[in-house]
């Protein structure tokens, strides 16, 4: 962890606003590694608004180290390379194969590299006789294709291991080699980008200086421009790009609406869950997350009216009942319920139209989607998705249970 400047984590106000690469550290062990594009703020956020996975290493945290880049890109490669390096226990441990990106170079029938990002590289097939290669992994997909964009920019490259005879659009827009490519020229670009995907950054600029001058030295002056364009372009890109904010826009935008099959953005998601022993004292929570945090202002509770009657159905339906009677309360896009299918068929009936019903059996681990057949894994949800549908569960829970503690307590003290 040489990389890593540590505090202690009662000293977060000194850590830098500045994209890079932070470390939570315990006992001498890395067991977190996250990129940002403000270090303080993204590390003050896993302590002040902890997600489920934080939560459940966050007070393990003795120290926490920053390591700053000069760019998002930077960042994004960093993150990448040292989780490979220390593989921290809390970064792998809701990851396999499937959730992790790798930016992969296959050689097409020319025995030239083509790029494409894949989940699962056959490690098998990747030997260095084949010529394959695997770069990663990387953790955020939509960062990843978005940098691979902009250095497309700069080194044009193949998507495909065919060509069409003439060009492409792609060609026309300066992205891609063409029919007929420079064979030494295009290995070359290819072992540059590998080589910034790598974090070799400054390796790159260095070599491609160095071609610089030795083409002024040999008088090329119009191959040398072409060079000094590609280290002004590379430079540009890597100190400027935006791609970090990009990926949690396309998360909150994109990733949660395709999972549940919806179009219309989500601001507002309602959890409910239901506490009680044996019907008694039985007590109803609804916690609000607007845009993906815990909206604490929205938050209600109901004393369950139905008395003696241990029926987590009856006590659900009155809740959203009585919930759905209030028409001057906001209505969100998506209500999740504590439970399996029982608890989302009735959570349908009760819920006013253009409300989405998911529900959430702890026990198989899996989440129902109103209008989907078959529940989904939980362990087969993006990442980001995952963390949501625990924390909203969790909190409605810890919500309904603390409601009612309470009125147990003052039925004792009557």
């Amino acid at each position: 962890m040489e990389r890593f400047h540590f505090l202690d984590k009662s000293k977060l106000t000194e850590l830098p606003k500045t994209s890079g690469v932070y470390c939570f550290k315990s006992k001498n062990e890395a067991i977190y590694i996250g990129k940002a594009i403000n270090i303080q703020s993204r590390v003050k956020n896993h302590f002040n608004q902890p997600s489920y996975r934080d939560n459940l290493f966050i007070d393990k945290v003795e120290k926490v180290g920053y390591f700053e880049t000069n760019s998002e890109i930077e960042a994004l490669v960093l993150e990448a390379n040292l989780i490979k390096k220390y593989q921290p226990k809390f970064n792998v441990v809701w990851r396999d194969d499937k959730n992790y990106f790798y930016v992969a170079f296959e050689p097409n029938k020319k025995g030239l590299l083509y790029v494409y990002i894949t989940h699962q590289p056959s490690f098998a097939k990747a030997s260095e006789g084949q010529g394959h290669k695997y770069v990663g992994p990387f953790i955020e997909g939509v960062a990843l294709k978005m940098t691979l964009k902009l250095l497309r920019k700069v080194f044009p490259f193949y998507t495909q291991a065919r060509h069409p005879k003439n060009k492409c659009m792609y060609c026309h827009l300066g992205l891609c080699p063409g029919p007929t490519p420079d064979l030494k020229f295009y290995k070359r670009n290819i072992k540059k980008l590998i080589l910034i995907l790598e974090g070799k950054r400054v390796t790159v600029l260095n070599s491609l200086k160095n071609e610089m001058a030795t083409l002024s030295k040999l008088k090329k002056f119009e191959e040398a421009g072409k060079v000094r364009d590609e280290i002004g372009n590379l430079q540009q890109v890597m100190s400027h790009a935006s791609v970090i904010s990009q990926e949690k826009n396309a998360i909150s935008q994109i990733t949660l609406n395709k999972v549940l099959g919806i179009e219309k953005e989500i601001h507002r998601i309602e959890c409910y869950d239901v506490s009680n022993i044996q019907g008694k004292q039985a007590t109803g929570s609804m916690v609000v997350f607007t845009d993906g945090v815990a909206d604490k202002s929205q938050y209600k509770k109901f004393k369950i009216r139905i008395e003696n009657t241990p029926n987590d159905i009856a006590m659900l339906k009155e809740v959203l009942t009585r919930r759905f009677a209030h028409s001057e309360w906001p209505y969100a896009q998506v209500i999740l319920i504590d439970g399996g299918k029982a608890q989302l068929n009735i959570a349908i009936k009760c819920r006013l139209a253009g409300v989405k019903v998911i529900s959430i059996a702890k026990g198989r681990q899996e989440l129902f989607i109103e209008g989907q057949t078959n529940p989904i894994p939980l362990k087969n949800l993006p990442q980001e998705i995952y963390n949501l549908i625990k924390n909203l569960d969790d909190e409605a829970h810890r919500f309904a249970i603390a409601y009612h503690r309470k009125l147990r307590k003052n039925e004792l003290l009557k």
